[in-house]
């Protein structure tokens, strides 16, 4: 065997032994520091952000929205409203997207315009009083999350659909109303999936 044929045999032997060890160092080792550090210092949302029900069920996702209607698609008067998704039949985890429809298609001008009726009709308010979140969807189709204002002008249907005092079902809101990220991020929002849990959990 020539000098030639030595180097590259060291050559080749070299690379796969540095393959083997950033294998074994990157591949498994940092992936179980990773999944280590995050089970021992955020295992909730290492998990998911798991929701439980009253019995210790999973119910669901905090970062996923969910639907909370009957089988017709109406709403359930004593749940919050969560806003439209164009995930799959609607907050389809594995459909994840927007409509990407712009702001002058016709379609989606038409969808919003009957979105604000129905909101208004439901709430019994005025037109103008529905928030924009009320009638157009997250670009992800997922977002869990309203505005305060959407949450405020559904307090008055679900504290009649549950026999609650309009004051009780006020402080949840507020109690399930997050700031900004960092104090000035964003806008405030409300977790409807946190907040109809708790609702469940309130009774009524």
């Amino acid at each position: 065997m020539n000098s030639s044929s030595r180097a590259t045999g060291r050559t080749v032997l070299v690379a796969v032994r540095a393959v083997a060890v950033l294998t074994v160092v990157l591949g498994v080792g940092y992936t179980a520091l990773i999944t280590l550090v995050g089970q021992v210092a955020l295992p909730g949302q290492a998990n998911g952000s798991l929701l439980r029900g009253a019995s210790g069920e999973v119910v669901g996702s905090s970062l996923i929205g969910q639907s909370f209607t009957d089988a017709d698609g109406a709403a359930l008067a004593q749940y919050f409203q969560t806003r439209p998704s164009a995930a799959g039949d609607g907050y389809d985890a594995g459909a994840s997207s927007g409509s990407n429809l712009g702001p002058e298609n016709a379609d989606l001008v038409a969808a919003i315009e009957e979105r604000t009726e129905a909101v208004a009709e439901l709430e019994g308010v005025p037109e103008s009083a529905v928030p924009a979140d009320a009638v157009t969807a997250s670009a992800s189709g997922l977002d869990p999350d309203i505005s305060p204002a959407y949450a405020s002008i559904q307090v008055e249907r679900v504290a009649t659909a549950r026999e609650l005092p309009v004051s009780e079902v006020r402080d949840l809101v507020a109690e399930y109303t997050r700031g900004p990220d960092l104090g000035y991020l964003g806008d405030p929002t409300v977790n409807v999936v946190e907040l109809n849990l708790a609702l469940d959990r309130l009774g009524g």
